[in-house]
């Protein structure tokens, strides 16, 4: 008598994690992701405990023929995360950081978010870059480059990376760094979730302890992003003010009159000196007249908790991102028009400073190609009722379109969603060969397809 071992059997047998499947009590929970807007259902979803459960898993997808998602944070926009008919990589508990105060480093798992980092590093009063959601995850945003609250002083967070482990196609471990496969750590500091699966991730720290940050809000017009475009140019490292459009949040420090009124926002953080917060306060107060301010001095974690609430799990949404050199009346034009008519109370427009450390890394030194650029504007369509997607996508892809004669052809990858496979070479420019000849050597058969991919 002979008898067929199910698969999904032997990989349960491989795994210290847990295998869940469609029918198992926890199966909905499981394949559900940040972004609602994707609501698949992979045919199993693996909780992996560490790198052995990650090569399992790998290994299993390739001997079947399944389509692979990974899943650190939960956040990727463009639903890369999850996947019909094929295996979820859950990476979520594996979230343990480890700091050398002395040496000023991390190592962090996979599945950390940037709220687990953050929290173990300040311990210390050392960060790094990362994000400006806590519940965003270290390993998606570090991959396709990292923009902050700290990236004009201490870089993008792929540049404080300084190692990796990572499970490639072939279900194998391989620790890189700049002596150990250089090229497949060059690849990952902004090449996205091309190579392989990072399941551990070293980071450079720098003291940052308490911050001077908020928000302080203004009528939506052009007068203040150019005023901010000033400001920014003339401005000290240790600040960082993101430029956001968006309907005015129903808090107690914005007059009830400017609540869902189209304005323009300073998303500030100030790692700087306590002596200088009136100095910050002082530049603030010239890019406008100020109506509504939340600004205080906070542990830096803190600060990246700040929209926390505003975007909770279960949301809609749909993106698109631009770089730029500067910000031209055309690209003015374009955010204040698309301001007006900013779809829901969730959505909103970040345009990120990416200057100052951010341009002491080479255009070739790492994966994320532009160096030149000044700023990164993210288009995120947000709503809360499935049955606005149709015209909140239309919004969002109007926006961009009306956007990119006054921006650079590519984008930041992190800002893509699902249909902009077309912009691929664009926005790696002068680095996608050197990406795809990596792509070929540890990747020739496309296991990891689903992100902004690179086809060997």
């Amino acid at each position: 008598m002979t008898t067929t071992t199910n698969p999904l059997d032997t990989l349960r047998g491989a795994v210290r994690g847990t295998v869940v499947t469609r029918g198992d009590p926890s199966y909905d929970e499981s394949r559900r992701v940040y972004n609602a807007l994707h609501d698949r259902r992979p045919a199993a979803v693996v909780h992996a405990v560490d790198a052995g459960d990650v090569m399992a898993a790998v290994l299993h997808a390739r001997e079947h023929s399944l389509p692979l998602a990974v899943r650190g944070g939960s956040h990727s926009v463009a639903g890369f995360g999850t996947v019909d008919d094929g295996l979820v990589v859950d990476l979520s508990r594996m979230r343990g950081v480890r700091v050398d105060p002395e040496a000023r480093t991390a190592r962090a798992e996979g599945g950390a978010t940037w709220g687990d980092f953050n929290h173990a590093t300040h311990a210390f009063g050392l960060a790094t870059t990362g994000g400006v959601v806590s519940t965003t995850g270290i390993g998606g945003l570090t991959l396709g480059g990292g923009m902050g609250h700290l990236a004009r002083r201490c870089g993008l967070s792929c540049d404080n990376l300084i190692a990796a482990d990572v499970v490639t196609a072939e279900g194998t471990l391989v620790s890189c760094d700049a002596e150990r496969h250089p090229d497949l750590f060059w690849a990952l500091r902004g090449g996205g979730g091309n190579f392989g699966v990072a399941v551990s991730l070293a980071y450079r720290l720098h003291p940052v302890d308490h911050v001077f940050g908020g928000l302080t809000c203004y009528p939506l017009g052009p007068d203040v992003a150019r005023a901010w475009q000033r400001m920014n140019e003339d401005a000290p490292v240790e600040l960082n003010t993101i430029l956001v459009m968006a309907l005015g949040p129903e808090e107690p420090f914005l007059p009830e009159r400017w609540h869902g009124r189209p304005i323009c926002a300073a998303f500030t953080c100030f790692s700087g000196p306590t002596a200088d917060d009136e100095k910050v306060l002082g530049l603030l107060d010239g890019l406008g007249p100020v109506v509504g301010r939340f600004m205080e001095r906070m542990p830096y974690p803190v600060i990246n908790t700040l929209f926390d609430e505003q975007l909770p799990p279960g949301l809609f949404h749909y993106w698109k991102g631009a770089f730029s050199r500067d910000l031209s009346d055309g690209a003015i034009d374009a955010h204040m028009a698309f301001g007006e008519t900013m779809p829901s109370m969730e959505s909103d427009t970040a345009i990120f400073p990416i200057d100052g450390a951010c341009h002491e890394v080479g255009p070739e030194e790492t994966a994320f190609a532009y160096r030149d650029a000044v700023f990164s504007h993210s288009i995120g369509g947000t709503w809360t009722d499935p049955a606005d997607s149709e015209a909140d996508i239309a919004w969002t892809r109007a926006y961009e379109k009306a956007l990119r004669p006054h921006t650079e052809q590519g984008g930041y990858v992190n800002f893509m969603d699902d249909d902009d496979q077309d912009r691929v070479r664009v926005n790696y420019r002068q680095n996608f060969d050197r990406l795809r000849a990596v792509k070929r050597r540890y990747d020739p058969d496309n296991v990891f397809r689903l992100n902004q991919n690179i086809v060997p």
